[in-house]
């Protein structure tokens, strides 16, 4: 008897262990369950999107399903983890986009629709500003904003408009330029698909990075090369760079401060929208808008370090060296030096804005997690993003997980009254979230004990 427990007893291990993979696969926030939709949104729910959970191309058709924006109804509520809340620190703004603290604690709003950068001052603790500034107007769809040098004391307060870099003079504390815009970086690629352009510096202050985002959804349009000018091109240009209506587009360049010796510093970003440098150890990081048009599923949009000289993919490749069908088969050399992003998000998300945590209000384990907002979708048959989601990090490294930190902009499958953009951390260590479906920037404090 003893010796068939025993017996029984291996086999029901070798059974566990057998279905162990499946069981992973099918719990709640990994695997294919990690997709979902607006409805499985809530603070605290975390994804775990893997490439082997990744569907095959056209598992469902392209759908366009944008959402209607409505007036924000009331009694609407902005949900956030337990002892956080939620305040509307400022409203009635035109398309607010990127938001960038100063050293002195000023949140400089670059306010894309108004063409300027707006700027409030709000003591530590304060819900609301308590002065508002216009520091420039005049600027063409801005976008990214930028302190140089940086640490306390900043001579100038650069911004990317959609078609160049231009810089203002500036001393801590201003509230108006010093003086007119001085242009650093006179032309970046423009037209097409995405306007968008950020802008941040490297902790020495020695080299400047200006992301560019494709002029189109996958690149299908550009000329075709032979094997040797495929080469030469790379080999001038970076590994897998873009040419023709693309080139020096879908990358992040790189300038010194005065705008000099421009080149591609990384390729194959379809659109790196927002990015930022890691407080940790100095390391550029990009929040990524993949392409439309092969399903629901696929492929997720991301986050991810970016290192110099590496290719991401576009538009050949995705997530790795899954090949865009819609490409032939074409730039099969580059199938085995395609960068895996870090962090995969849900597929049509459209994160545009990523920022670090590195102050002390909120609790301790929020310390070194970045937090991504989500625009929301539009090629997707089921609505996704419309939140702000924190990056899990461990050691100072992304663990692949993120979780839900703030939900509640959608209003049913149909409207949505809230589209998250820009994220900064305030100088008391609150989260500022602005959003461009109503023109509302947010506030979310900790109250809890661990404060």
């Amino acid at each position: 008897m003893h010796a068939g427990r025993m017996v029984l007893r291996f086999f029901i291990a070798l059974l566990v262990l057998s279905l162990a993979p499946f069981a992973l696969a099918d719990a709640p926030g990994t695997g294919t369950a990690a997709y979902g939709d607006w409805h499985d949104d809530a603070p605290g729910v975390v994804r775990h999107i893997t490439p082997v959970s990744m569907p095959p191309p056209f598992a469902t058709r392209s759908v366009a399903r944008g959402a209607s924006v409505v007036e924000r109804p009331a009694g609407a509520a902005l949900h956030v983890p337990p002892a956080f809340a939620v305040d509307e620190f400022a409203s009635g703004l035109d398309r607010p986009r990127t938001m960038r603290v100063a050293s002195n604690g000023d949140v400089f709003l670059a306010e894309s629709g108004a063409g300027r950068i707006r700027v409030f001052r709000a003591p530590d603790g304060a819900t609301r500003p308590v002065a508002t500034g216009v520091f420039a107007e005049g600027v063409s769809l801005p976008f990214g904003i930028a302190f140089w040098p940086p640490g306390p004391n900043p001579r100038f307060v650069y911004v990317a408009e959609t078609s160049r870099v231009v810089r203002f003079p500036y001393q801590s504390g201003d509230m108006q330029a010093r003086g007119p815009a001085e242009v650093v970086v006179p032309h970046l690629p423009s037209g097409g698909a995405h306007w968008t352009r950020d802008v941040v510096f490297s902790p020495d202050g020695q080299r400047m990075f200006v992301s560019v985002g494709s002029a189109s959804n996958v690149g299908t349009e550009m000329p075709a090369k032979d094997r040797g000018d495929v080469r030469a091109w790379d080999a001038s240009h970076g590994l897998g760079a873009a040419w023709g209506d693309e080139q020096d587009r879908a990358d992040v360049l790189v300038f010194d401060p005065e705008g000099r010796g421009g080149h591609v510093f990384a390729a194959g970003l379809r659109n790196c929208s927002a990015e930022a440098v890691a407080p940790a150890n100095g390391v550029l990081w990009c929040a990524v808008n993949e392409r439309d048009g092969l399903g629901d599923n696929l492929p997720p949009d991301y986050a991810t370090s970016v290192q110099e000289g590496a290719f991401y993919g576009w538009p050949w490749y995705y997530i790795g060296d899954h090949a865009d069908p819609r490409l032939s088969g074409a730039r099969p050399d580059l199938a085995a030096h395609v960068s895996v992003p870090d962090v995969m998000i849900q597929p049509h998300s459209a994160p545009l804005g990523i920022a670090f945590y590195e102050a002390e209000q909120f609790p301790p384990d929020y310390r070194g997690d970045a937090f991504v907002t989500l625009h929301g979708s539009w090629n997707r048959a089921t609505r996704t993003g419309y939140k702000v989601v924190r990056l899990h990090f461990s050691g100072g490294k992304p663990t692949g997980g993120y979780e839900d930190f703030l939900t509640g902009f959608v209003v049913s499958d149909q409207a949505v009254w809230g589209r998250p953009v820009g994220v900064a951390v305030a100088h008391d260590g609150a989260l500022l979230v602005s959003e461009d479906g109503n023109g509302t920037i947010w506030r979310v404090s900790y109250h809890g004990r661990n404060r």
